[in-house]
């Protein structure tokens, strides 16, 4: 349930994927959109151009990126490809298609841009100059690509494509053509909003001269019925070769059914080119180990590794390996904090990550001669990525005031620039909240980071209905995010105050607090809760007749679990895709290593007290005190939380005569993807809001 910071561009991926020639029609911005309101729409949010990857030149002169845009009268996004100076200026449009490019990056010797678009019909690999021009077809892999990289040396590339290794009925009973079922016979039969499709994602590699693949491919893991990069979450830095082209390491959880539903041991794995041999570099490290990365000289590799089998939210470290000798050296014993996208620098002497702290994300610097570290930016605001460009670091960022940009760092002061400034020309002509940082003390006696956002044109002399914003994950921080969806400046145009408080539970403010939820679900984690939106309310302009408590997954247990203990603070809430009944989801969800750890064990285990303990406590069990109006929203293709959890809440509710609506999004999973359902999600989610809160 935890998880997941989303790939910006999996729309853009959707439209580009039909498999079939889409006609020659032209591209779509939003770039010269004019609105008529400085208050912030649903249609406005959804105009917003979303920079997808970045990647810096090999000479760090230049950023090749992508941009999305979504026209919502097609229910449709589309992608295009920009290039801009490392040092700022002006952006330069280099892509205008119908059909969608992503995954852009620079070809080793920076004479070309690397992108996959699905042009010809399947998704390949495409080559162009650095103005646009002269694109050309490097791939022609049957099926399609789903991911790739070049070999440092550019005599190879690697790939990756789902092999079919599983047997359908139609493989089992060929005279069956019409027949329509599933046979299963252990547990991962389905995985976050797909079903099993008999596939298997695997690492090819496949000779690559003169712009142009040569000669057949090669499976590396021919046979092997397991993914790499993991799924559902994992891309290509979880794939690399070493420096000279001899090796590929790859992140893989050698598991199967049951045993993979319970376990989060992957490992990294180092194929040798040329005698077709694999060796576990991580062989006895029990937790996720993901993400290698090699030093330029190819003596070190550097990954992100957890220590715990089956804590999908334990410390991540980082982990360096000296290849020739095989150390391994845990360089994250003295610190407590993560680390996440492991870059290193040119020189080999600096690895650069970002990690979270205290309600932001920002961008660190690991020193490997003296193990030192050193935060290097510090503000409200996410930095999700970080590259080296000669003397500066480029790197994207967002707050809860504007979406992803490109900026320039300078690594000495910290300070950052926005060079691409994709939304400046849409955000001019809005005006967003005021967010604010307080600290409010706990009942355990805490200091707990709570944000605080005011409507746009807020006026301390009225009374405004204010929102509990309750976080899923469970551990996931409350930052400096910006949504689709779960908005604030959205929430906050609509004349509401939000308190988003980063209770119990969350990263980014040590260890001891991220792991204190695990078993303790309708513990110190809800006092935080209340404890949060009383003391806001003491605020002369929050109308304490009229609170709402609104939230998702983890967030959406969380209101459940309110209904029964608020105390009549609360006339309104709103669950999307929330655990409702813990037994049921112990037994119905998928990735079974989340509910087992968190959940301290199953429910049939009478003598396990701290599982009973955590049983008790699910939110079905107090619904005779439910007494407060309830939205519940839910997607038939959530299999994290599935939407029979969202359908029993509403039905009890209704039971109770207790005023209830159920929205229900039969083509959508966990969130809400699609524009024109992302726009009808906020419409209701105000509507209800009004109808309870602005009487």
């Amino acid at each position: 349930m935890k998880k997941y910071t989303f790939l910006l561009g999996l729309l853009g991926l959707l439209s580009a994927c039909s498999g079939s020639k889409k006609p020659e029609k032209p591209t779509f911005t939003n770039r010269d959109l004019k609105v008529e309101s400085e208050i912030m729409t649903p249609e406005v949010l959804w105009s917003f151009g979303r920079v997808g990857n970045v990647s810096v030149s090999p000479d760090g002169n230049t950023v090749v990126f992508t941009v999305s845009y979504t026209k919502i009268e097609e229910n449709r996004t589309y992608t295009d490809i920009y290039t801009m100076p490392a040092k700022g200026g002006e952006f330069t449009q280099i892509t205008s298609t119908y059909d969608n490019e992503f995954e852009v990056s620079w070809r080793p010797d920076g004479k070309k841009i690397a992108y996959l678009s699905a042009k010809s019909g399947d998704v390949q690999l495409w080559e162009m100059n650095p103005d646009g021009s002269n694109p050309v077809k490097v791939t022609k892999i049957e099926g399609g690509i789903e991911g790739y990289k070049y070999a440092p040396t550019m005599d190879k590339i690697l790939f990756t494509q789902s092999v079919k290794l599983d047997k359908t009925i139609h493989d089992l009973y060929p005279d069956l053509p019409k027949a329509d079922a599933r046979i299963e016979d252990d547990l991962m039969y389905r995985h976050w909003d797909h079903w099993h499709d008999f596939k298997y994602s695997h690492v090819f590699y496949i000779d690559y001269a003169n712009g142009s693949t040569v000669g057949t491919a090669t499976d590396i893991m021919e046979g092997e019925k397991y993914h790499a990069p993991l799924k559902p979450w994992g891309g290509m830095e979880q794939v690399s070769f070493t420096p000279d082209g001899k090796n590929i390491a790859y992140t893989c959880k050698k598991l199967e059914g049951k045993a993979s539903a319970f376990s989060t041991n992957s490992d990294i794995y180092l194929y040798s080119i040329k005698d077709k041999s694999t060796q576990n570099l991580t062989e006895g490290m029990m937790g996720y180990d993901i993400a290698p990365t090699f030093s330029p000289d190819g003596k070190l590799m550097a990954w992100e590794s957890m220590e715990r089998d089956g804590y999908e939210a334990d410390k991540n470290r980082l982990f360096v390996m000296d290849l020739a000798t095989g150390t391994k050296t845990d360089y994250s014993k003295e610190i407590d904090f993560n680390v996440h996208g492991l870059t290193w620098s040119k020189d080999g002497n600096t690895i650069w990550f970002t990690s979270d702290d205290k309600g932001s994300k920002e961008i660190y610097k690991f020193n490997l001669a003296d193990a030192s570290y050193s935060k290097v930016t510090d503000g409200i605001h996410n930095y999700n990525s970080v590259e080296p460009a000669g003397d500066k670091l480029i790197a994207t960022r967002t707050s809860m005031q504007y979406p992803t940009e490109i900026i320039s760092v300078d690594p000495a002061s910290g300070k950052g620039e926005n060079i691409s400034k994709v939304n400046d020309p849409l955000l001019a002509q809005l005006k967003m909240g005021k967010v604010e940082k307080r600290w409010i003390k706990t009942t355990d006696n805490k200091e707990m980071l709570t944000w605080v956002i005011y409507p746009p044109n807020f006026d301390p002399n009225k009374k405004y209905p204010t929102l509990l914003y309750c976080q899923g994950g469970p551990q996931s921080m409350v930052s400096q995010f910006w949504s689709t969806r779960w908005n604030f400046q959205m929430m906050a145009a609509n004349d509401y105050i939000i308190v988003a408080p980063n209770r119990r539970g969350l990263p980014g403010f040590g260890q001891e607090w991220n792991e204190q939820i695990s078993g303790d679900y309708g513990g110190q984690n809800m006092k935080d809760y209340l404890t949060a939106i009383d003391e806001v309310a003491k605020e002369p302009f929050v109308d304490n007749d009229n609170l709402g408590a609104v939230g998702a997954s983890y967030g959406g247990f969380s209101i459940y679990w309110l209904a029964g203990h608020h105390n009549k603070r609360f006339s309104a809430l709103i669950s999307h895709c929330g655990i409702f009944n813990l037994e049921q989801m112990y037994s119905i969800t998928e990735e079974m290593f989340f509910v087992n750890w968190d959940n301290k064990g199953n429910y049939w285990d009478k003598s396990n007290r701290a599982a009973m303990k955590s049983y008790a406590n699910s939110p079905h069990k107090f619904v005779q005190n439910w007494d407060t109006p309830i939205l519940v929203i839910h997607g038939a293709k959530d299999f994290r939380i599935p939407y029979t959890q969202g359908m029993a809440a509403f039905n009890t509710a209704r039971m109770l005569d207790i005023p209830a609506r159920f929205l229900y999004f039969p083509e959508e999973n966990h969130w809400v993807l699609s524009c024109q359902n992302g726009i009808l999600w906020q419409r209701e989610f105000f509507r209800f809001l009004d109808e309870q809160l602005k009487k």
